[in-house]
């Protein structure tokens, strides 16, 4: 696997995590949730539930491939179903909606801001290991196919969204200030374009794998 090949799965697990996770959002329905909180005690609840959120997506990323070999599912079979559920997410995206599917619900925000800790729900889940990044990582994974080299590229494409959202949460006041609601419905749309370019690819590629098309 040559340096070009390597850069490209970069950037399509960048983006695709990216997309999914959604760090500016995070840190802005962050910053709503804990305006009455001290910085120190908001930065505890930043670190504690990244690390939380890190631990999920890590082993969605370990045993996710395994998982799907165990019930039968093939990589064709993900490719689509995952594209499909990508494609939801960047519609939501690009309208600038809320669904459960990288953020909260409704029912759960208003729930979040009865609890003293956050950084469990809904912070680490499912704010930044939602249904969307755990499907991503599930599925960019078992791309690999056995390819470390390929596995560790998207790990590490994985690790710093996480790291830029932990950082982004420890400026979540600041973000939101800076942006506004306008900034940051104009960050989702453009990120949600390309979450649905990619999407489609998804599912082209596993439509083209399936014994429909083979």
């Amino acid at each position: 696997m040559d340096n070009a090949q390597l850069i490209e799965i970069a950037l399509v697990a960048f983006t695709t995590f990216f997309a999914t996770i959604g760090p500016v959002d995070v840190a802005a329905l962050f910053a709503a949730l804990t305006q009455n909180t001290p910085a120190a005690q908001r930065r505890k609840l930043a670190l504690k539930g990244v690390l939380i959120a890190t631990t999920i997506l890590m082993l969605f990323a370990i045993f996710g491939e395994a998982a799907l070999a165990r019930l039968g599912i093939s990589l064709a079979a993900m490719r689509t179903a995952g594209g499909i559920l990508l494609l939801l997410i960047a519609i939501d995206m690009v309208f600038a909606r809320h669904s459960g599917g990288s953020s909260t619900t409704d029912d759960e925000t208003i729930e979040a801001q009865s609890k003293p800790d956050i950084s469990v729900f809904p912070l680490a889940t499912p704010l930044i290991a939602g249904p969307g990044s755990m499907g991503a990582v599930v599925l960019l994974t078992a791309e690999s196919s056995g390819d470390l080299v390929h596995w560790a590229v998207t790990v590490g494409a994985l690790l710093a969204v996480l790291l830029i959202t932990l950082i982004l949460l420890m400026m979540a006041g600041q973000v939101q200030k800076l942006l506004g609601v306008t900034g940051l419905n104009v960050i989702s749309r453009v990120v949600g374009v390309l979450l649905a370019a990619l999407s489609v690819q998804f599912m082209f590629d596993g439509l083209a794998a399936s014994p429909l098309f083979s």
